[in-house]
């Protein structure tokens, strides 16, 4: 059902000004009980009217339907029409009216509300619903509901025409920071900024925000002490007029009384107590050519009883982000509960919920700026990279609609490193960011020649698809100078087999598929009633599998897996072994075997993921820097030939030959004869053990051949493996980028490219929470009591009902 232009008239009485700004009707249908099905009629654009009666009416707009059940919570049912008419949560009302009563509006803010509001409705065929749109705010002051009763009528907020000027200033105390507790929109007739005028109703201020009240708790106000004084008289300066409003919202919370505004602009601020007949007012104003405000008159006489009479006062959401933002910058997770907690203590302030995590994520903002700012600069921020580091790569692509779609970046540093050092081997996996716009890392990481992770390229992504790691995998191919016989090791899902072999077709590089994903997805595959430790066997003779060197090792392990499930041994040899198993792998892995190699980038990740794009960006940046530097010191103090890890292994395989004898032949090829017999082949580096060409360093048999030919052990091993090729993979730098202004064009034709933040948001709620280095959501498997099989509980165990 759609329904655009329509007009309703409840009270058929006179038709609506105009003024009204945008509310949207919702009317319910059908019954509203749980269980029943209801047709929601969502309208916007309309306009209301109130009659000589004090009846509203009506008319206009466009018009939706959806249905809704009955369960349906207060904030889902708010997000829906939210997107319906592209509307924002944070500056959206909701009301309604009482059955028979069309004078008083009442508010829906939970989901409480939302159910007395179906009961109210029980006998009802239908209910409209409004869904009040406001404009934007000063984000220094707060717009966060007071504690005040949700049933609010147009008749008591309504200001008579010709009203005195003290009811106008107990509604509006300040045109720039609205306290405005309205369902109407008032004009102000002559000079906004000198309020001694009359007002009208019907006309265009903006539409009314509820002003944040907090109440005070005199015996905990010990911090606020400090501010009893901030204001010392006439003749005092500041640097601002937003210094002063700061200062006297401080001085007004330690002296415990509220104020208003009487004129409040950018060059003169009026402001007088809140209390009725009492006296303290104060009035600063500009000095002629100069910034500075000067307090020219005051009276300091309070004789109200101050917060004993009050139960409000301008405890404003710039207030609690600056009193926060210090303490926000050495712990960076403080949780709004400790904010009220700590601000209650410290200031005998008792705030709610809401109002500690507005003000926390206003102090996040100026500390580090804004989501929306970091993606309009993605263009001169990939611009800085490749000046400031010559040889790196940073791209971006957005959407049709110029929103954000992805983000290529790799330095010249770690291109170089990779190259120079590293093994052919590169790691490919992913992590979820839970920033403001949700979106995934995708990163390429290799192993330096010590076994640490060493970051090749990233990128960020609005979601993990085939698409996005087709495109990754192209940048990364652009970037890399050399390709031929790299080793992935990644999953083979996401389109990744598919991409891997397609953009490096006729490089002779190869796919070793991840056996952590392998392994979840078998346990995911296989049909059985399994127990977790018939699992936990399965999950452990596939591995062995995976790492047997010879194919009579992979052959014992799959019976093994055969002996317990014959599904899940048709799984393990359908899956592609050449592609994982050792005993048949081309490539070289270097016996790595899962794609979470990289689990110190990921840490970095995550605990960047809340900053804007491009402060993300930066921050991982600085860490590899920060890791490059690092290393490059600690290895120049090195005295061994091998990286201090190989170093280790070497040794360890050295000390096992002692017990091996080897039958010296007229040829290269050895006969080492220990608990086995093994074959070693000096001139192609080879043992029969296989550890030799798995690993790159010698193996116990080699280096018992080595010995009796008197050669050295150490010019056998990989040359990745050499303390001067892991200093070659930290021999370059990453320069830091200065600043992030944007250049000016030089040729007014050429046109800046615009990005604007990705359409998804993070949903509201707690994030999903992740297993450390795995990256996987954690789930408690159902597990059935009855026939201890899992996916289902005994309520729903097949074999009950077969037995049945």
């Amino acid at each position: 059902m759609f329904e655009s232009g329509g007009k309703l008239n409840y009270a058929n009485k006179e038709q609506p000004k105009p003024g009204w700004d945008g509310p949207i009707l919702v009317e319910w249908g059908l019954g509203v009980m749980s269980g029943k099905r209801v047709i929601a009629i969502c309208q916007s654009g309309g306009e209301f009217d109130t009659d000589r009666d004090g009846f509203l009416s009506y008319k206009g707009g466009d018009a939706h339907a959806m249905e809704v059940d009955g369960k349906l919570d207060y904030n889902d049912f708010k997000m829906e029409v939210a997107e319906m008419f592209n509307c924002s949560l944070a500056t959206m009302s909701v009301k309604y009216f009482l059955p028979g009563n069309r004078k008083t509006l009442i508010t829906i803010s939970n989901d409480k509300d939302l159910k007395r509001m179906i009961k109210f409705h029980g006998d009802s065929d239908t209910a409209e619903i409004y869904v009040m749109t406001e404009e934007a705010v000063d984000p220094d002051f707060s717009n966060m509901p007071g504690s005040r009763s949700s049933r609010t009528t147009l008749s008591e907020m309504a200001v008579p025409v010709e009203a005195p000027l003290s009811v106008v200033e107990d509604i509006v105390d300040d045109p720039n920071e609205s306290g405005l507790l309205l369902d109407a929109n008032f004009d102000v007739v002559g000079d906004t900024n000198n309020i001694d005028d009359t007002i009208t109703i019907g006309a265009e201020l903006p539409v009314p925000i509820s002003f944040a009240a907090a109440n005070y708790d005199e015996k905990n106000a010990k911090a606020a002490q400090q501010w009893q004084n901030d204001i010392t008289g006439v003749g005092q300066r500041f640097n601002s007029v937003h210094e002063f409003r700061e200062t006297l919202r401080k001085y007004a919370i330690a002296n415990q009384f509220a104020f208003k505004y009487k004129k409040n602009d950018s060059h003169r601020v009026t402001v007088k107590c809140k209390a009725e007949g009492c006296p303290w007012r104060i009035h600063a104003s500009r000095l002629s050519t100069t910034q500075l405000i000067c307090i020219k008159k005051m009276n300091p006489t309070h004789t109200c009883e101050g917060a004993v009479v009050t139960n409000g006062y301008q405890a404003t959401r710039s207030w609690v982000a600056s009193i926060i933002k210090e303490k926000l910058k050495v712990f960076p997770n403080y949780k709004p509960k400790d904010i009220v907690n700590d601000i209650q203590k410290e200031y005998g302030i008792q705030l709610n919920y809401f109002q500690a995590w507005r003000g926390k994520e206003i102090a996040k903002e100026q500390l580090q700026g804004s989501y929306k700012e970091a993606y309009s600069q993605l263009p001169f921020f990939c611009e800085k990279v490749m000046e400031t580091n010559p040889g790196s790569l940073a791209t971006f692509t957005t959407k049709d609609d110029s929103s954000f779609h992805r983000l290529f970046v790799s330095f010249h540093a770690s291109l170089y490193g990779f190259e120079q050092g590293c093994r052919p081997l590169l790691f490919l996996d992913s992590i979820f960011l839970k920033s403001k716009y949700q979106g995934t890392l995708l990163a390429a990481t290799a192993a330096d020649g010590n076994d640490g992770v060493f970051p090749v390229a990233f990128a960020i992504v609005d979601s993990e698809s085939d698409d996005n790691w087709h495109w990754f995998l192209l940048q990364l191919r652009t970037a890399l100078s050399i390709c031929r016989g790299i080793t992935f090791v990644a999953d083979r899902e996401k389109g990744l087999r598919e991409s891997i072999a397609e953009i490096f077709q006729g490089e002779d590089v190869f796919h070793g598929y991840c056996l952590r994903y392998l392994s979840e997805q078998l346990i995911r595959d296989v049909r059985g009633q399994f127990s977790h430790e018939v699992k936990r066997l399965l999950v452990e003779d596939f591995y062995g599998a995976a790492y047997a060197p010879k194919p009579e090792g992979f052959q014992r392990c799959v019976e093994s897996i055969r002996s317990i499930s014959l599904d899940a041994y048709h799984w393990v040899m359908q899956s592609e072994p050449i592609s994982w198993a050792n005993a048949f792998f081309r490539g070289m892995r270097y016996n790595h075997m899962t794609s979470n190699f990289g689990e110190l980038f990921y840490g970095w990740v995550s605990d960047a993921h809340d900053l804007p794009i491009t402060q993300m960006v930066d921050a991982i940046r600085g860490k590899i820097m920060e890791l490059i530097y690092t290393r490059r010191t600690e290895s120049n103090q090195w005295v061994t030939r091998l990286t201090p890890f190989m170093e280790e292994k070497l040794e360890k395989e050295s000390l096992r030959f002692s017990a091996l004898h080897v039958l010296m032949p007229n040829g290269t090829k050895f006969e080492v004869q220990g608990d086995t017999i093994e074959v070693v082949d000096m001139d192609n580096c080879d043992c029969s053990c296989r550890d030799w060409g798995l690993t790159g360093l010698p193996c116990c048999h080699a280096i018992a051949v080595m010995g009796c030919l008197g050669r050295d052990p150490y010019d056998y091993c990989a040359r990745y493996f050499t303390a001067d090729s892991y200093r070659s993979t930290y021999s370059e730098s990453i320069h830091p980028i200065p600043s992030l202004e944007k250049p000016r064009r030089k040729d007014a034709s050429q046109a800046a490219v615009t990005v604007t933040p990705p359409p998804t948001r993070r949903p509201p709620g707690r994030p999903t929470t992740k297993k450390v280095g795995s990256h996987e959501v954690t789930k408690r498997q159902l597990q059935c009591s009855r026939c201890k099989g899992t996916g289902h509980n005994k309520s729903t165990c097949k074999e009950v009902l077969l037995e049945s």
